[in-house]
């Protein structure tokens, strides 16, 4: 009997999640989700290549330096960088001076106790801190960026769809919202003219909502100067600084990458050992 009811339940069950599921499909077929802004205008990450795609790529050691740079001179002023050291810098081919020279001369201090008087201060970096936040907290950081979190950059080339290529897209992608058409020729404040920006937002659609609070930091060509004379477009700049994000993802990955050929050589290896013992083992028996 109790197994009858239990049958009987489970039966009730079942039949109202298939009624309910299919409600569902009648209702998606009948009244379909009408297209939003963000569906029709939202653009996938450009295409570029690094020098570190594939699995035979490597970093290009100056390329980080001048993306180090670019972070350096212009993310920095609102971008953390938390899970990265100064000392860390040494495998962008750095010396130990000039590692030194780095963190000493970094504009954003590293908080600190005034031995003395016991009060908070500040001092220059060494290489074994952190990088310094140029914030002092969340608040502090929403209050100077129109109540906006300025994301930590450490992870964000694996945080995001398209890794690098997405933060190439996003810091080449500001346009003017009005006109600016897909690439369908649909114009998109005709298609929703509810879509327009709101004051504080700026019009960017390599960004997931198409609004973005970060205003265009690599606005101008020249921004900075490069160490080695290379030309600092604003292409260069973004390529550079998002080559520089993925090696703060993964500054492991060429030792990654190494590991993995190796392990494919054993594997190849200890295929054809073991063919050759299960041909020498069992040629007798299978004549």
């Amino acid at each position: 009997m109790v197994r009858l009811i239990a049958f009987l339940v489970g039966l009730f069950f079942s039949g109202m999640l298939l009624l309910g599921l299919g409600d569902t499909v009648v209702s998606a077929i009948k009244e379909p989700a009408l297209p939003t802004a963000e569906h029709e205008f939202h653009e996938e990450a450009l295409a570029v290549n690094f020098a570190h795609d594939g699995p035979m790529g490597k970093f290009d050691r100056g390329q980080l330096q001048r993306g180090l740079k670019v972070y350096s001179e212009v993310c920095s002023a609102c971008h953390s960088l938390k899970l990265v050291s100064f000392r860390d810098f040494a495998a962008l081919g750095y010396n130990e001076d000039q590692v030194k020279a780095l963190a000493k001369a970094w504009k954003t201090e590293v908080p600190s106790i005034n031995p003395e008087t016991g009060e908070p201060a500040t001092r220059p970096a060494i290489p074994a801190d952190k990088i310094p936040s140029p914030f002092a907290n969340e608040t502090a950081a929403r209050a100077a960026n129109n109540n906006a979190l300025p994301p930590d950059l450490s992870l964000i080339t694996k945080a995001r769809e398209g890794g690098p290529a997405y933060v190439y897209s996003l810091l080449l992608g500001y346009r003017e919202q009005v006109g600016y058409k897909n690439e369908e020729g649909k114009e998109l404040l005709k298609e929703f003219p509810d879509a327009a920006t709101p004051p504080g937002l700026n019009f960017n659609p390599w960004f997931a909502n198409l609004n973005i609070a970060m205003a265009a930091p690599i606005a101008v060509d020249d921004q900075v100067t490069y160490d080695d004379g290379t030309k600092a477009t604003k292409e260069q700049m973004a390529k550079d600084v998002a080559a520089f994000l993925t090696w703060t993802a993964e500054p492991k990955m060429e030792n990654r990458k190494s590991a993995g050929f190796a392990a494919l050589g054993f594997l190849l290896i200890f295929t054809v050992l073991a063919w050759m013992s299960y041909k020498t083992i069992w040629a007798e028996k299978k004549h």
